[in-house]
């Protein structure tokens, strides 16, 4: 036996490549384009074959390679489905289907560093060091696998590929934090599920990536994702392999995972080949954890993510090996051969795989070894131990399985009654997720079995059958995965509760759901609590209890978050509902003594507030508004303080409480000026009030902000026909439309702002000026190009003041430009003082009758 084991390690030392083209290991972070380079390869040689560690990567690349040659020169071969037109050149493959082809041109294996994983690196590890193109190969991974290859191939070309795009940690988000274009990763099904469904509720959907999907399902999922249709993924650790997808940031829900043999903490390799999934291309990427999981160690270390952020990572030092140049002369001569010990010190014996756990307890039942007698037998027998365990229940529980499918198959083929049968059994799309998971995991196993050309008779036929089936199945299991898990949320409600609802624990989340048990039972609008519509009748009792032992204690967590918002300038909104904060309104305006002085009345729902709480939480509102009148009306108010001044007079009191009712806008006719003396005039200019040609206005309120929030108070006292007109946000030179904004007036067919107006007047009246009281021309080019016609500025300055006069005609026969109109200008009457008019006027009445006596 000795001597064997020595000359098949001999065998191993003296392989080499000479003869069998170049080879080339391209090796890089993720990111780095290695796949897309390997199909350009793969498409340039006259045939060829790629494997993957994936069969859903395998069908990715195969449409991509299909739309490049044909359908009828790519063939797709995986364990569970194979498409092999007779002349099919270029095949893409998994890593354990691949063939050994010596007249391929061209070989490349993707993700070679799989060969340091204890589950399936000896299957990596062989394809590695045997599987060869015809004239190039070329050995994919990442660039920890650089020293294996200097030392178990050493004639390889090693080139290495930087990163497209930088990768950089932002530490941990809560789930409603996380932006959108993310892909969310976890560790088993339940919580895909589970990041699923929070998802749906509060982000509009996710759509879902796991092996277990059938090709179809992946795709529909991954193109609804693309095109926007959702903005949130969530996947398996698959999405780590090769997936392309337009990812900006990738959230961990753990760091750790269950290999088939124990709960482990990922390495830092397998968290940068997920975490590269962001920021595919030139478009940089981030990673991260979710926050509030409670799992321990959920956090990355410095370590890990300098590591994974500089692409630094410990080489591989042993790959996993196995022997693949076995031997059938019987079972005890195969269980040596794979239990033999590796050839160099570079390479290590993995765990014991389930092909050969299965193939040991099988071997060691009489019953069964006694079927096996012969080469091809235990050739034949071997294979069918290959068969995966789709169903990850273990060693014991496959290896029943594997004994009754060689009950069969040591007589023969299955029949196709047989395995028709067996198909249709599982062709049930009816049931819930874990039903349809189980479907979906027995349906692969026999869509590996009808792959076998010498196991099924009707091949082709049994395989399309349980292709349809797993489409079937799991279209049903997306269909599930869409809809809300109503029925999943009542079982644990009614599990951790029995029905006492003070059992439950209530919390309220960042978007304002009310969670039991991080479960959503409703949601708070203001200070309101709204049962989720979706909830069944029988579970409105519970929860309607379960929220209002703990609403009081929400409600006063809300209150002091609203009094803090209070504190703040921009804490809180003005808008045409009233004073809101959190989208929610705290307090509605009423008319008040004055446009200036509304009254605040709270929203009924803080009614439910204690009265303590109640008081502080009006009083904090009360004085925000305050605070807000204060800073953005302040020329007005202190146009109102002015016209409150004994020393004002009643001509000045009415004129400037004119101005406050108008938002600091009033024609200069009729408003009272001429009846002004010097002393008052003074004190309107130090009011920052400016005198127009024909309007008094104050500059400081022909601001956006400042005329929103004076609308917002004349909306309060006026109302429909009478409430005044608002202007655009941005307050255009002119705008069109018969509604004469405020701060604006009326020139023709337009409104032009009146401090604009006031500035074209006054140029009017220095070219006026210039002409040593001639006529003169007005060019109308400045007002042109505010926005005002000809006609809208000649209207205006008729309203100034200003006389046209109109040129002659010209005579019949004669030729020429026509004559500008030419202006001049008259100034108004002044009004005559009120005592000047008090004394103009007659007496009458009872005075008149004095003065007569008195005469």
């Amino acid at each position: 036996m000795a001597n064997q084991l020595s000359s098949r390690g001999d065998r191993f030392a003296h392989h080499d490549d000479h003869g069998r083209g170049t080879v080339r290991a391209v090796l890089g972070p993720t990111n780095t384009g290695k796949t897309h380079l390997a199909i350009e390869r793969l498409c340039a040689h006259s045939s060829g074959a790629i494997g993957f560690p994936l069969r859903l990567l395998a069908r990715e690349v195969y449409d991509r390679v299909v739309a490049l040659k044909g359908p009828d020169q790519v063939a797709l071969i995986t364990g569970e489905e194979r498409i092999e037109p007779k002349n099919a050149r270029w095949l893409l493959c998994t890593a354990e289907a691949m063939p050994q082809r010596p007249d391929l041109a061209f070989v490349a294996i993707d993700e070679a560093q799989l060969s340091a994983d204890p589950e399936r690196g000896h299957v990596f590890t062989d394809r590695l060091l045997h599987t060869r193109g015809r004239e190039e190969t070329m050995i994919l991974g990442s660039s920890t696998l650089e020293p294996m290859i200097r030392a178990l191939v050493p004639d390889a070309q090693i080139v290495t590929r930087p990163r497209f795009s930088t990768l950089s940690h932002v530490g941990a988000k809560k789930l409603s934090r996380i932006p959108p274009r993310s892909a969310i990763v976890a560790f088993s099904t339940e919580q895909v599920y589970a990041m699923a469904e929070m998802l749906r509720r509060f982000r509009g959907g996710a759509a879902v990536v796991m092996g277990a999907l059938s090709p179809q399902t992946r795709n529909a999922q991954v193109a609804m994702y693309q095109a926007g249709e959702v903005d949130y993924l969530v996947a398996t650790d698959a999405i780590g392999m090769g997936l392309n997808l337009d990812v900006h940031h990738v959230a961990f829900a753990g760091l750790g995972k269950y290999d088939g043999h124990r709960q482990r903490r990922l390495t830092t390799a397998e968290m940068a080949q997920i975490a590269g999934r962001a920021g595919r291309h030139h478009r940089d990427g981030t990673f991260g954890t979710l926050a509030g999981l409670g799992a321990h160690g959920a956090e990355f270390t410095d370590d890990e993510v300098y590591s994974i952020e500089e692409h630094r990572f410990p080489p591989l030092t042993r790959l996993f090996w196995r022997e693949a140049d076995l031997r059938f002369g019987s079972l005890d001569q195969l269980l040596t051969d794979l239990s033999c010990p590796p050839p160099r010190p570079e390479l290590a014996s993995p765990p014991e795989a389930i092909d050969l756990a299965v193939l040991r307890q099988l071997a060691s039942d009489p019953d069964v070894a006694a079927t096996v007698r012969g080469e091809r037998a235990v050739r034949r027998f071997w294979a069918v131990c290959c068969l995966p365990d789709f169903r990850q229940q273990g060693a014991d529980t496959h290896a029943r399985f594997v004994a009754r499918l060689w009950q069969d198959l040591a007589r023969g083929y299955l029949g196709s009654d047989f395995v028709a049968s067996a198909i249709a059994q599982l062709d049930n799309p009816a049931g819930d997720i874990d039903a349809l998971q189980g479907r979906i995991a027995a349906i692969r196993s026999w869509a590996y079995i009808a792959q076998r050309p010498d196991w099924v008779m009707a091949r082709e036929e049994m395989a399309a059958r349980a292709r349809a089936v797993e489409t079937r199945l799991s279209d049903a299991l997306h269909a599930r995965l869409t809809e809300r898990f109503v029925n999943r949320r009542t079982t644990v409600l009614m599990r951790k509760a029995g029905g006492d609802a003070l059992l439950l624990p209530v919390r309220l989340s960042d978007a304002g759901a009310v969670l039991v048990d991080d479960e959503p039972i409703g949601h708070l609008d203001g200070f309101r609590f709204v049962v989720d519509p979706l909830a069944r009748a029988a579970d409105r009792k519970l929860l309607l209890a379960a929220a209002e032992r703990h609403l009081p204690g929400l409600f006063t967590t809300r209150a002091a978050a609203l009094i803090a918002a209070a504190a703040m300038p921009d804490g809180l909104a003005l808008t045409e509902r009233g004073l809101v904060w959190d989208e929610t309104v705290v307090a509605r305006l009423e008319p008040g003594r004055s446009l200036l002085e509304p009254r605040l009345r709270l929203d009924a729902a803080l009614d439910r507030l204690a009265p303590a709480l109640r008081d502080a939480v009006r009083a904090a509102v009360t004085d925000w508004f305050t605070r807000t009148l204060n800073r953005g009306l302040a020329p007005l108010r202190r146009l109102a303080d002015a016209a409150e001044a004994r020393e004002s007079g009643p001509e000045l009191r009415a004129m400037l409480l004119r101005l406050v009712d108008g938002g600091g806008v009033i024609a200069r006719d009729g408003s009272g000026l001429d009846r002004l003396d010097p002393r008052q005039r003074e004190t309107l200019r130090r009011l920052g009030l400016r005198i127009g040609g024909i309007d008094l206005y104050l500059p400081a309120m022909l601001r956006p902000a400042a005329l929103r929030l004076w609308l917002r108070l004349a909306a309060v006292r006026t109302t429909g026909s009478n409430a005044p007109v608002a202007p655009p946000d941005a307050l255009p030179a002119t705008v069109a439309g018969r509604a004469v904004p405020v701060g604006y007036r009326r020139a023709g067919d337009a409104a032009v702002r009146v401090d604009l107006a006031d500035r074209l007047l006054q140029e009017a009246h220095r070219c006026r000026l210039g002409a040593a009281g001639r006529r003169v021309y007005l060019d109308p080019a400045r007002a042109q190009s505010m926005g005002l016609s000809t006609a809208g500025y000649a209207a205006l300055l008729r309203a100034g003041g200003f006389r046209v006069a109109m040129p002659r005609m010209l005579p019949d026969g004669a030729f020429g430009p026509h004559a500008p109109p030419l202006w001049d200008w008259r100034a108004p009457r002044p009004a005559p003082h009120p005592t000047v008019i008090a004394a103009a006027r007659p007496a009458t009445g009872a005075f008149a009758a004095l003065a007569e006596l008195l005469r």
